[in-house]
């Protein structure tokens, strides 16, 4: 059973109380080579304060410590070339423990050849063995509360925000920097970015968060306004420290609604104005959040590719490698290697299984200019999509708990749907006073048979969305047209016979029908997908039936952001 403690913080001009947890107590690696596998990232090696010549040519200086502004002392450890002076320096910061690499067990970089990645990369980090070859030093930080840095941890704070800064402008001035900081990483590795970019130290020159999310409350412990903390219990459960740790599972308990508490973890994304490259995959839960950030930055020089990787093998496959490189290179190095020409957006669109229709694909915007928004309405009387709006009114049913429902549209021509699809239904739960929705959209075979994208081997179940009916109302100056954002202020509880329309976000997508295959919309009460290795489940509220209307006076509708060919001749499209 977890130790709690609460503290009062202050958050503008609102005092609240928040909840601790006591993180566990740093245990030496080399005596725990049995772990279970989801506590592996939480553990922290020795400390162990020695200069030493990690591999040949790269020294690493283990737990240095530096004092942050309000006289807290966290530790680093750097890895830099032996006979280098004047060289950048690449920052990981997160929670996860800065030295995890002798406890690293391959589950956690799956889609990972072994071997690919050295035993000095902190996890979800740029790698020393890389990094270090190109003249470039990387920083393994245990922020706040981590390992055997002092203070309490925050998850997702401005408190990272302000600590990263703190340790930015002190690494700036070691004898052998060259004085530009950039940051690198992925996951939590990315998320942390936002926060600290939000910050503006002056002496980071660049950033590079490949998956991260920014608003963790909607995007990660209520995604649609469904309790989803298990997986938030894995990652707070799992942090190694000699204090406590901001325990946001307990606080989403007891603040369920958003306040000033959530509202303090969202990054100020338009102070970010320094370079970014971005990336997002389009079936990882860190995909709405990536776009978000990069959508919100004020910077004018970003750039994002979306990909249909994993994160992992994404981050060290060698062409993305290099890529990234270059990137570095001309903002941390100021190599004019025409990096520039770059396209501001680079897109795979997915196709089936493991191939795609287009790899990096150039666009100057997302969503694409050339978007043509269509509404496919739901045909209750025979569950299919239709072009035209019905005109005659039904229902579909199904049992809240185990049963789901399915609408189908096959094209006849080929279509690509690239951008934001968002989900109009309205729904009526028979015999409870909730309803809690996850929906996938899915692609069919020419004989109706289902098409997923393959993800490390699995299914993926299609692009999501999710929704607690009774948190359906939106935030009137957060949502567009294309993208309905929830207020998430107040439960609005359904009567009984009482018919509602919500309106779903569909997280970001790319994929290509073509002609004769089918775009089917599955909507059920629990989350469909079967063999995935992270500990995703949702706290549903579900009991009889889920009834949904369409036709008529019910304008239940998927909108879909149809993208014509950027040129047609004839028959022939170019895309």
């Amino acid at each position: 059973m977890a130790e709690l403690f609460t503290k009062k913080r202050k958050f503008g001009d609102v005092e609240l109380e928040v909840v601790y947890r006591k993180a566990r107590i740093p245990v030496d690696v080399t005596e725990k080579r049995d772990m279970n596998q989801m506590e592996a990232h939480g553990l922290s090696a020795p400390f162990n304060q020695r200069v030493y010549e990690v591999e040949p040519g790269i020294l690493c200086e283990q737990d240095i410590p530096v004092k942050l502004r309000d006289g807290i002392t966290i530790y680093c450890d750097i890895y830099r070339p032996r006979e280098l002076t004047g060289i950048p320096a690449l920052v990981s910061w997160s929670f996860y423990g800065k030295r995890p690499g002798e406890s690293l067990s391959e589950w956690q970089i799956m889609g990972v050849p072994p071997g690919t990645v050295s035993e000095m990369s902190k996890f979800e980090s740029p790698d020393p063995g890389f990094w270090c070859r190109h003249g470039y030093a990387v920083v393994n930080v245990d922020s706040r509360g981590a390992g055997r840095s002092g203070g309490d941890a925050t998850v997702m704070d401005k408190q990272d925000g302000e600590d990263g800064y703190d340790f930015i402008e002190w690494l700036a001035a070691q004898w052998w920097c060259s004085g530009k900081v950039g940051l690198g990483g992925n996951s939590a590795v990315a998320m942390t970015q936002w926060r600290i970019a939000a910050e503006c130290p002056p002496h980071l020159a660049c950033v590079a968060p490949w998956e991260g999310s920014g608003d963790i409350y909607r995007q990660s412990l209520y995604e649609g306004g469904i309790p989803a903390l298990s997986f938030n219990e894995f990652v707070v459960s799992s942090v190694t420290g000699l204090g406590g740790i901001d325990d946001v599972v307990e606080n989403a308990k007891k603040y369920p609604f958003f306040n000033e508490y959530w509202a303090a973890k969202i990054p100020k994304y338009e102070n970010i104005k320094i370079p970014v490259y971005a990336t997002a995959c389009w079936n990882h839960f860190h995909l709405p959040g990536s776009f978000e950030g990069f959508r919100k930055t004020k910077s004018t020089r970003k750039w994002m590719r979306a990909h249909r990787d994993f994160e992992w093998p994404d981050a060290y496959n060698p062409e993305n490698l290099e890529d990234l490189k270059r990137f570095y290179d001309r903002y941390l190095k100021d190599i004019h290697n025409g990096w520039e020409f770059t396209p501001r957006f680079r897109l795979e669109v997915e196709d089936a299984y493991e191939f795609n229709y287009q790899h990096n694909r150039p666009e100057e915007a997302f969503p694409l200019k050339r978007t043509e928004y269509k509404k496919l309405f739901l045909d209750a009387s025979n569950n299919t999509l239709s072009r035209d709006p019905v005109s005659k009114e039904g229902s579909v049913s199904y049992d809240a708990q185990t049963g789901e429902t399915a609408f189908d549209i096959q094209f006849d021509e080929d279509t690509e749907i690239t951008g934001y699809m968002t989900l109009r239904l309205w729904v009526e739960a028979k015999g409870h006073n909730e309803m809690d929705l996850f929906v996938n959209i899915q692609k069919l075979s020419t004989s109706g048979e289902w098409i997923p994208v393959s993800v490390l081997g699995e299914p993926h179940p299609g692009a999501w969305g999710k929704m607690r009916v009774s948190r359906r109302a939106l935030d009137e100056k957060q949502s567009k047209s294309w993208l309905p954002v929830q207020s998430h202020l107040k439960d609005e509880k359904l009567s009984p016979g009482q018919i509602v329309p919500v309106d779903i976000a569909i997280v970001p997508s790319s994929r290509f029908w073509h002609k004769g295959q089918s775009l089917r919309v599955q909507i059920a009460g629990r989350y469909i997908r079967e063999g995935w290795f992270e500990p995703l489940s949702w706290e549903t509220d579900n009991k009889g039936a889920h009834i949904i209307y369409a036709g008529g006076k019910y304008d239940s509708h998927l909108s879909i952001p149809y993208i014509p060919p950027k040129y047609k001749d004839g028959d022939i499209e170019y895309r």
